[in-house]
């Protein structure tokens, strides 16, 4: 790795990753970015490699799967922030939004490691007393040389001093975890595009669903704190890669049987969801259904709170 402090670049083998602390990782192993370099003011090239096997987020059916578009756009989101913009560690980065598009057949898995370039633009710069408060970044994204797909994200950076007064009786990872709602049992992995039960995300409503007539298009969030991928590191709310995983599958649930790729998506972060309270994923059909994607919207309550939104956009391979 060479980090410099006149242009704070990283530059690694592509076959190698960025140190694991960059992008905020436990595991060496789910580290998927390679490399940064500055590009102009504001403008990086990141680069990453999506494996050819993963516990998780491995191909399925012949594609790559696309929410390593929405994992790689995170991973940037640190790594930006403490190598570009001089973010201490120990500052948390919380999204505000993402949203992503990408291209089916540049999806096409070829049995290799696919080498990942993101064209980022960064803009809406927000500094508070000297340091990075908030940031939009707009990324073109191209597989094995070929243009994917684009993304756009906004988040936040949160200070040792302001998290734990946002936080308040929240913010202990290990207190947190001890007062979560008891591990709710599988949606049938099949009916989500998933063939493990410990990778399922959702669970059927139950009784203590407070409302009058729970519906097959409801379900209950399950929180699994044991799962190497989504739970990588301890964490004191519900990890947004897991909220983007529970609306994904959601769209597989209201597309059963028929199979899909979640081509596009586009989420908004309103509130931390907490493990403490059930949390009800919703999903209702958006747009015409004739339409070659399948549009899902998706919404998060807890505590009869809109917590996070999205529609999932499905297209048939």
């Amino acid at each position: 790795m060479t980090v410099t402090a006149s242009t704070r670049v990283i530059e690694r083998p592509s076959a190698t990753s960025v140190p694991r602390e960059y992008v905020h990782k436990a595991a060496a192993s789910e580290v998927l970015l390679t490399g940064l370099s500055p590009a102009g003011p504001d403008r990086f090239h990141v680069t990453a490699r999506w494996p050819s096997r993963h516990p998780f987020y491995g191909p399925k059916g012949g594609f790559h799967d696309p929410l390593l578009v929405a994992e790689s756009v995170r991973q940037s989101v640190p790594l930006l922030s403490h190598v570009a913009y001089a973010v201490p560690f120990g500052h948390r980065q919380s999204w505000n939004s993402l949203r992503y598009e990408v291209d089916p057949v540049a999806l096409t898995f070829t049995g290799n490691d696919a080498d990942i370039d993101m064209h980022v633009t960064c803009s809406e710069t927000v500094r508070r007393t000297g340091r990075l408060a908030s940031l939009r970044m707009q990324v073109d994204l191209y597989i094995d040389g070929r243009p994917l797909g684009v993304a756009e994200t906004r988040f936040c950076n949160l200070s040792p001093a302001v998290y734990p007064r946002l936080r308040g009786p929240h913010a202990d990872a290990a207190q947190a975890a001890q007062h979560a709602v008891p591990l709710a049992p599988a949606t049938a992995p099949a009916r989500v595009a998933r063939t493990r039960t410990r990778d399922v995300v959702l669970s059927p409503a139950v009784p203590t669903d407070p409302s009058p007539c729970p519906t097959p298009t409801r379900a209950q969030l399950r929180t699994d704190f044991s799962h190497p991928v989504l739970f990588d590191h301890p964490a004191d709310h519900v990890p947004g890669m897991l909220l983007l995983e529970a609306a994904r599958q959601s769209a597989h649930a209201a597309a059963h049987p028929l199979p899909g790729l979640a081509t596009g998506l586009d989420a908004v972060f309103n509130h931390y969801v907490e493990f403490d309270a059930p949390c009800w994923i919703d999903r209702t059909p958006a747009g015409n259904p004739a339409d070659t994607h399948r549009l899902i919207h998706v919404q998060a309550l807890q505590n009869d709170t809109p917590a996070f939104t999205a529609t999932v956009a499905l297209t048939s391979p």
